[in-house]
């Protein structure tokens, strides 16, 4: 919550009368604003005319949560302490350009931005002035794009950005609702879910969420981007996630569509499905590091499942760091469609793996569909290994059949890259 210090109604009544009393000409004048002291700064700042309290200096902490519409501006830095909420019925605007860092913070004092069922976030960056998360320690200023002291390599030093919706999810017990990962139940938010597949939260473009996925207990990390119960109804486009200790975006359910998403040196799975999500990623790149798990990791429902929880990632671009990672694992029984991919980079034990008698059903019954892929293979990699795991004999011609092995000057799938040209991993030369 914003701190605000109350002053006696008499001596409230003295300052007032010293900046505002005086001859009739100098109400043009601008005043000076003798309570500019929200943001910690007790000096006294142009109010330009105005005798009402206003924001001084260029750093602000937030903390709790938003009970009021905001707007956070790009002039300033904004520093998340813990847990900062938009709640319900509440709107955060973030403008263009603006630099928000979140403070360190072990697990219930990681900090993230949440934006909590019926809460609004319009976080709507530009190409040129994107709006930048990233770690209280990065030396990044107002107008930088990047600062200079830290690398793909500084993960894990705050939390991230979570959105929260009302969207249909598929949790265990078929139940409505669940408790987003990150977030205690004891809080009085992190629910997700609902009946609502329209369901708004809000606008997210051209956003970069850098060095996150803090630790909040034993293999339970902060993703960098964690959609929860999202509906349709909100828009993300031109998203980037770099150096997150856990996962870059996870789904968990939800309706909601993404187009435009880059994630570089992730330390777990670039993207990652949960929970029945039905939406579409449309237009991905993943760039691994040597401590990144799988590119693609996607599970299926955890209660019942309909074939109205399938979701579809197409034109997507997966970039090996010469590890052993693998390009997709399809678990539990999930239904997708995998359309237009090119993998290219990747160590000699990557595969595309069926994980499951669940997700070997799935492809039998044609609820696991694959479209155009193509892979460069690493050296003395036999093409009949790739796709690995649990499903019936003769099923892998259900891949093979629309997949090719080829030389990297032949590629044709994959994901428009030129879009991408705004972003930190461009900056850096990163190659895609």
């Amino acid at each position: 919550m914003k701190k605000i210090n109350f002053l006696p109604i008499i001596v409230l009544a003295a300052m007032f009368a010293v900046a505002c009393s005086g001859d009739d000409d100098s109400s043009s004048q601008p005043a000076t604003c003798s309570d500019g002291i929200q943001n910690g700064d007790e000096t006294g700042v142009d109010c330009g005319g105005s005798c009402e309290p206003c924001e001084a200096g260029s750093e602000v902490t937030k903390s709790g949560i938003l009970e009021e519409d905001e707007t956070w501006t790009a002039d300033k830095i904004y520093f998340l302490e813990g847990k900062v909420v938009v709640g319900e019925d509440v709107t955060l605007t973030i403008e263009p350009g603006t630099i928000i860092k979140g403070k360190p913070g072990q697990e219930s004092l990681a900090s993230a931005l949440v934006v909590d069922q019926g809460g609004k976030l319009m976080a709507e960056g530009t190409a040129d002035n994107p709006i930048i998360f990233t770690a209280e320690s990065d030396n990044i200023q107002p107008g930088e794009l990047y600062g200079t002291n830290l690398d793909q390599n500084d993960v894990g030093l705050w939390g991230g950005v979570i959105v929260l919706g009302k969207a249909p999810i598929s949790a265990p017990g078929d139940n409505e609702t669940a408790q987003i990962e990150g977030i205690p139940a004891s809080e009085s938010f992190g629910q997700y879910g609902g009946t609502d597949p329209e369901d708004n939260s809000g606008v997210i473009k051209y956003i970069s969420i850098r060095h996150g996925g803090i630790t909040i207990g034993q293999d339970n990390e902060i993703n960098g981007l964690t959609l929860g119960g999202v509906g349709r109804g909100t828009t993300i486009e031109n998203v980037e996630i770099v150096a997150n200790q856990d996962d870059g975006i996870e789904w968990f359910g939800g309706t909601v569509n993404v187009t435009n998403a880059l994630v570089w040196a992730q330390g777990d799975d670039g993207f990652d499905t949960d929970q029945g999500w039905s939406g579409t990623m449309d237009n991905g790149i993943v760039i691994m590091s040597s401590i990144s798990g799988t590119a693609l990791e996607m599970d299926g429902p955890e209660g019942t499942t309909g074939a109205d929880m399938t979701h579809t990632l197409k034109n997507i671009t997966l970039i090996g760091a010469g590890t052993t990672s693998g390009y997709a694992d399809l678990r539990d029984g999930l239904l997708v469609n995998l359309e237009n991919v090119l993998a290219y980079g990747f160590g000699a034990e990557a595969t595309v793996k069926i994980n499951g008698a669940d997700s070997a059903t799935e492809l039998a019954n044609d609820n696991i569909t694959f479209l155009d892929w193509q892979i460069v293979l690493p050296e003395n990699v036999n093409w009949e290994n790739i796709f690995a795991g649990d499903f019936e004999p003769g099923d892998d011609t259900k891949f093979y059949n629309n997949a090719e092995a080829i030389d990297a000057a032949d590629a044709t799938s994959g994901a428009n890259a030129s879009v991408f040209d705004w972003t930190y991993a461009a900056s850096m030369g990163v190659e895609f």
